[in-house]
């Protein structure tokens, strides 16, 4: 299993967050290689990768489309509207789902630029 913090809006506009898992299976994936676990595919349809520079402040904003952050280098705070914080450091995958109302605010921690590559669904 993988899992992941999932950034939703409720029906008041009020972001939350969560921890949910990925199920993973095993599959014949690059024959003839063994086999390796994977998820169900999800579509995407397009890449972006993002440099928050050292000390980066982004306002409340909700997302401005789906879509799944993986973070590469360095470390991130994001405060949800409900008051909650966490932090993201690399290796941590977020599913940024909160598309309307308030969204959340996200601070760069440390002093290297914060590394991440934005896969957009359709």
């Amino acid at each position: 299993m993988i899992e992941y913090i999932r950034i939703f809006s409720d029906a008041e506009g009020c972001s939350h967050f969560e921890i949910k898992k990925i199920e993973l299976t095993s599959n014949n994936y690059a024959p003839p290689a063994l086999p390796l676990y994977t998820s169900s595919p999800e579509s995407t349809n397009s890449l972006v990768f993002l440099e928050l520079p050292k000390d980066w402040f982004g306002e409340w904003h909700p997302t401005p489309v789906r879509q799944w952050l993986i973070l590469m280098t360095g470390e991130v705070e994001i405060e949800t509207g409900n008051g909650n914080k966490f932090i993201s450091r690399a290796g941590d995958v977020v599913l940024l789902d909160d598309t309307t109302g308030k969204g959340h605010q996200s601070r760069a921690l440390g002093n290297e630029p914060v590394r991440i590559a934005a896969l957009h669904f359709s």
